[in-house]
């Protein structure tokens, strides 16, 4: 059964990036080994520890779809229309790029609810995967995140863009699935219903 799940990589303090969109403190973990984890993307390279390769491998080979928001995809310049998982790419964003054509495997909606839906539709039996943390915010306040995954590294950067700021209401977790790897330790949260 397909689910739709957060995932990011955050700072022990909740951050997914600082002040500046940098992330270089926190993305260490992806070249903190010698286990090559293929990418879709010829620009980015995956090595990092057995541990960490198998919670990569886990969560690229189950995903069939990927919601980003428009700031992310803006800033990743839509990944070149070929993010690393290997999926097309839902954004959500009010206004879509005069030039989305440049990025077939892109599909731009205008709300979360329809980005999540839309999704699904794409990714058929395998899971959706929630990348930003706004869109993620906005999916869990609409009940529509199954599982939580944060990849927690060994940083505190003091300020930043938050991955949890802006939740409405309270929102109950199971306990994790726990994996340590080197410079991260990864967390799966099911979401309680």
């Amino acid at each position: 059964m397909s689910k739709v799940f957060t995932h990011m990589t955050m700072s022990l303090d909740g951050f997914i990036a600082d002040p500046d969109d940098g992330i270089e403190d926190i993305f260490d973990w992806y070249d903190a080994g010698d286990v090559s984890v293929p990418s879709a993307n010829e620009g980015v390279s995956l090595n990092v520890d057995e541990a960490s390769a198998a919670v990569l491998r886990d969560l690229i080979e189950s995903a069939g779809a990927l919601v980003s928001g428009r700031r992310l995809f803006d800033i990743t310049d839509g990944w070149g229309d070929s993010h690393p998982m290997g999926v097309p790419v839902v954004v959500v964003t009010h206004r879509p790029p005069e030039d989305a054509d440049r990025w077939p495997r892109t599909t731009f909606v205008g709300d979360v609810g329809t980005a999540i839906e839309r999704a699904k539709e794409i990714a058929g039996d395998k899971d959706v995967t929630v990348a930003s943390a706004s869109v993620a915010q906005q999916a869990l306040t609409l009940g529509l995140v199954d599982e939580v995954c944060v990849s927690l590294a060994p940083v505190l950067l003091g300020a930043g863009i938050p991955y949890f700021a802006n939740l409405d209401g309270r929102h109950l977790l199971e306990d994790p699935t726990v994996v340590q790897g080197r410079r991260a330790v990864h967390l799966r949260y099911p979401v309680r219903r």
